[in-house]
């Protein structure tokens, strides 16, 4: 930030003077144990911050073009699924981000009179075809489309358990697809945040899965996307996109690698709640405001309703109007980088960069990302994290309004529950144990619908 003198009459104040004044207004109580408090991830964070401290000069950390407001569509109906995307586009959306399921789905059916010219569409693939991408592929070249086909196989061992067939199979395909293909691989960084990893975990796990990829992938010629979750620590977060990207284009230079990642954001659905389902918009349009001021590419928002209904008009609209409102009338497309400069964000940016760097390192030194969750250790220290955020809810140190503080006990949910929006049991065969995303609300919801009449 430029040092700009805008109040000449006023002294400047160091912050050995504001340290003596605020030492003094305790009357006594020390300074440390008082006002400095330790993050989860182990960063002390002071009461003020000051430019004649030691501050970090990260340089401008943000994408060149304002976010994108992403609508998802699951692709059931091949239909149904173009008049909605059609519908959304038509009220707002900016870009659409299908789930397909199978490869019998018909592309230029579900692309029927959907514009191309200036809107994204990204293709969420839960199985690894060479066929069918090459499909998509084809109608992207014929068509000048701006596709992005999200395939992770190691996100799939992680959620799932097992390779989409195995590591050799699944890293062959991709290795196939990298000679034709552009904008192919997906980075699920989303489900550590949901399994309750702390934020230095998410950036080094996401930073090793990419070095996977690096490594195991001879080509990667385009952008690589992270699809991130966004919690409601509102600095943090900020800070966490900025260092997921500064980590990024670190790695990268090491392989060569000259785009940078493309970052889609998600509000996280470990806080979120059955009950008093409304603050859930509360909360995820802090979360949206942090990834745009952390500087994510697009952002697809949370429904409020999203845990307990099946998709629907008004959930979705709502969800938008959010982002809209955000974008067009809170004017937050209007600056570039507005976190540029503010001390408590570059710092923590820098902070949490650095301690992920280091586990990251570890994980290497171990073996690499594959080789840790094979072994456990990664799911291992997930759940501990996870274990100590569950205790500080339980406790009510962690706040959730409405569920573990004021909760209507007249609320009723039993009857209004189209979708399971508890962990479900499987037991099956698997390679490794699979990361389990886990809301931590769930126990105390679960005993409030087995009381309710």
């Amino acid at each position: 930030m430029e040092n700009t003198n805008l109040f000449p009459e006023f002294e400047p104040v160091s912050s050995k003077q504001w340290k003596q004044q605020i030492q003094y207004e305790l009357k006594g109580a020390d300074y440390n144990e008082t006002l400095v408090w330790e993050s989860p991830e182990g960063i002390k964070v002071k009461p003020f911050y000051h430019n004649d401290e030691d501050q970090a000069n990260l340089g401008s950390i943000a994408p060149e073009t304002a976010f994108s407001i992403v609508q998802n569509i699951f692709v059931h109906d091949v239909k149904k699924s173009n008049e909605r995307a059609l519908d959304t586009l038509q009220r707002g959306a900016e870009s659409i981000r299908f789930t397909i399921e199978n490869e019998t789905i018909a592309i230029v059916e579900l692309m029927h009179n959907l514009p191309l010219e200036n809107t994204t569409y990204y293709f969420n693939l839960p199985f690894l075809s060479v066929d069918f991408v090459n499909q998509l592929n084809d109608f992207k070249t014929k068509n000048n489309a701006n596709f992005f086909f999200l395939i992770d196989p190691i996100g799939h061992l992680c959620h799932d358990g097992n390779w989409f067939e195995n590591l050799d199979s699944d890293f062959e395909k991709l290795n196939t697809l990298a000679k034709k293909t552009t904008s192919f691989l997906k980075i699920s960084s989303g489900i550590y945040q949901n399994a309750g990893a702390n934020k230095v975990q998410e950036l080094a796990y996401t930073l090793a899965h990419v070095n996977e990829y690096f490594n195991r992938v001879a080509t990667i010629n385009s952008p690589i996307t992270i699809e991130v979750g966004v919690g409601s620590n509102y600095f943090f977060e900020i800070a966490k996109l900025r260092a997921l990207r500064l980590l990024f284009n670190t790695l990268a230079k090491e392989y060569n690698h000259n785009f940078d990642c493309h970052i889609i954001a998600t509000p996280t659905k470990r806080n979120k709640t059955i009950y008093d389902y409304n603050v859930n918009m509360l909360r995820t349009t802090t979360e949206c405001m942090s990834a745009i001021l952390g500087g994510a590419n697009a952002i697809a928002n949370l429904p409020y309703d999203s845990l307990y209904h099946k998709d629907n008009e008004f959930g979705d609209r709502i969800a938008r109007n959010q982002l809209l409102v955000l974008k067009h009338e809170s004017y937050f497309d209007k600056v570039n980088n507005p976190a540029d400069g503010a001390y408590y964000i570059e710092t923590l940016t820098e902070q949490l960069a650095e301690k992920a760097l280091l586990l990251f390192k570890e994980i290497e030194a171990n073996g690499g990302f594959i080789t840790q969750l094979i072994e456990g250790n990664i799911q291992r220290k997930i759940s501990e994290s996870a274990a100590k955020e569950q205790e500080l809810f339980d406790s009510g140190k962690e706040v959730l309004l409405g569920t573990n503080k004021y909760p209507n006990k007249n609320d009723r949910m039993k009857h209004d529950l189209e979708l399971y929006p508890f962990v479900k049991q499987n037991p099956r065969k698997t390679l490794i144990t699979p990361i389990i995303e886990k809301r931590l609300a769930e126990k105390v919801e679960q005993e409030r619908l087995s009381q309710e009449a």
